[in-house]
């Protein structure tokens, strides 16, 4: 017995010199030390990366926090946000504008002279708070990561670990924002909050390239117009138009939402809109019964161009016809209304009528190349058309070629996309939330529509504002400005006429792949 026990005791020495026999897999504790890294950086960002900074006669607060696609936030409390995607990768900028200074305003109202020099001590002042909020941020970083190791592991080495690597991540994370930053996105702003009701801040629309011009360069220099945002949006004032340039309210799918006709009232009256253009599904069923929601469009008070959706039956076109502000287009007949010429096809299918069987795309292809064809021919009596509209996109790529700009619908989201000979096609999301539709998801559809600005002696598109209003029991608004490229070249040109402009693709003229709707169509 006492051999056994003698035998045993020389085991348990060889046990405790094996640490390692019931360690985790190196995996595991190697996303544990990244788990640390993350959730101390994030820690040590929120409770000392901020950065307190005066911008011109603003008090300022900057931060980076962690986020997936980048970009700027401007925060300007009460009325909303300005968000601008000035560079991606895993941090974004915060700039919150936490008050006005009443003596330094009022010393800039007192001494107008004073503006001149202003771009200038912002530009300065923003440099030294980003370097700032740099420098901070690599501190709190560090400090947070390394607090959090040594917690986690009581191990020093481990701990010192943990906050290289969160260095290490947060000067990547400046790498890629360097290598992607975007000046150009001053130019494309997403408004939100109360901002959304006050689009005249932007400037109108003949101004868009001019008066950005001086922020291009510099997210400085859209900061310095800050203490006039006050000022302007402290009434919320209406969008001031210029009287030179052409405003268009495309709408689409409105699918018997009867909110819809106030909402449209007042986007006419805000953005002064000379013509709604309403690319079809105004109804659900078409049927006669459904008619007398069509009465609005009388009182609103432009002409309202009108294409039939594959919701939308004869019935329901006969009976727009015979309103005195509504203008029916279909077969590729083309109108000149407030100065434009507009040409539109209704969709060949009647989807909710299950006695007719779709003719799918086929039909919808069929009925692009009589728009087309009607489009060419109007360029040779010399009467070219401005815009095309049809319902389904599908007929709407079929005119490629034949007009700079094509509108549609039907696929209940927004879409872009330059087409390969050079019409640019606008599919409008649904201006109606989906209808009835908008209780079938998870969370209720949008509610969205387009302004369209148009140079009155051209016609050419100028730029667009989206408008996208909470769904269902929603509250939320955002509106974005985008420009068509060969605005945004002329942009880069006033702003820097030293530089040869570079290629750049625009947000705006992105490709999206289309979403296949329903068997019924949406």
């Amino acid at each position: 017995m006492a051999r056994v026990r003698a035998r045993d005791r020389t085991r348990l020495p060889d046990l405790e010199l094996d640490p390692d026999a019931h360690a985790p897999p190196v995996w595991i504790r190697a996303l544990g030390l990244i788990t640390v890294v993350l959730a101390g950086a994030w820690l040590g960002l929120l409770v000392v990366g901020n950065v307190r900074a005066q911008v011109g006669p603003m008090d300022t607060t900057m931060t980076l926090r962690p986020s997936l696609h980048g970009g700027t936030k401007i925060n300007v409390s009460p009325l909303g946000a300005l968000s601008l995607d000035t560079h991606s990768g895993p941090v974004r900028l915060d700039v919150n504008v936490d008050q006005l200074d009443p003596v330094r305003s009022q010393a800039l109202v007192d001494h107008p002279e004073r503006l001149s020099g202003l771009q200038e001590e912002v530009a300065q002042d923003v440099e030294h708070g980003t370097l700032d909020v740099a420098e901070r941020s690599c501190v709190a970083v560090v400090c947070g990561a390394t607090t959090l190791g040594l917690a986690v592991y009581r191990r020093p080495r481990r701990a010192l670990a943990a906050g290289g690597l969160a260095l290490a991540l947060l000067a990547g994370s400046g790498v890629t924002a360097y290598a992607t930053w975007n000046p150009e996105s001053v130019l494309e702003p997403r408004f939100s909050g109360l901002l959304s009701s006050a689009p005249a801040l932007v400037g109108n629309a003949r101004s868009i390239v001019t008066e950005f011009d001086v922020y291009q360069k510099e997210l400085a220099r859209l900061v310095t117009n800050v203490t006039k945002l006050y000022d302007a949006t402290s009434t919320l004032p209406a969008y001031t138009p210029d009287p030179t340039t052409l405003r268009v309210l495309h709408v689409s799918d409105i699918h018997l939402n009867p909110a819809s006709w106030k909402i449209i009232a007042s986007l006419v009256e805000q953005y002064k809109v000379n013509v709604i253009v309403d690319s079809g599904d105004t109804m659900d069923h078409g049927t006669a019964a459904e008619n007398g929601f069509l009465d609005p469009i009388a009182d609103l008070g432009v002409p309202y161009v009108w294409v039939r959706g594959n919701h939308d039956s004869a019935l329901t076109q006969r009976y727009l016809s015979r309103m005195k502000n509504v203008h029916v287009l279909d077969d590729g007949r083309a109108e000149t209304i407030a100065g434009m010429r507009f040409a539109g096809i209704g969709d060949p299918q009647f989807t909710p009528d299950r006695s007719s069987a779709p003719g799918g795309d086929a039909a919808e292809e069929q009925a692009g190349d009589r728009l087309a064809t009607a489009l060419r021919e109007q360029r040779a009596a010399d009467t070219p058309v401005d815009v095309a509209v049809a319902h389904e996109p599908t007929a709407a790529r079929m005119t490629d070629g034949e007009v700079p700009l094509v509108l549609a619908g039907h696929l209940h989201h927004e879409q872009n996309e330059t087409l390969p000979h050079g019409t640019r096609l606008r599919v409008e999301g649904s201006t109606g939330g989906s209808g009835l539709r908008a209780v079938e998801g998870r969370y209720p559809d949008p509610i969205e529509a387009s302004v369209l600005y148009f140079d009155r002696g051209t016609h050419r598109l100028q730029a667009w504002d989206e408008i996208r209003l909470g769904g269902l029991g929603q509250t939320t608004a955002e509106v974005s400005r985008h420009l068509p490229e060969d605005a945004l070249d002329r942009g880069r040109r006033r702003g820097r006429p030293d530089t040869t402009p570079s290629a750049s693709t625009s947000p705006s003229s992105s490709t999206s792949t289309p979403q296949a709707p329903t068997p019924d169509g949406p």
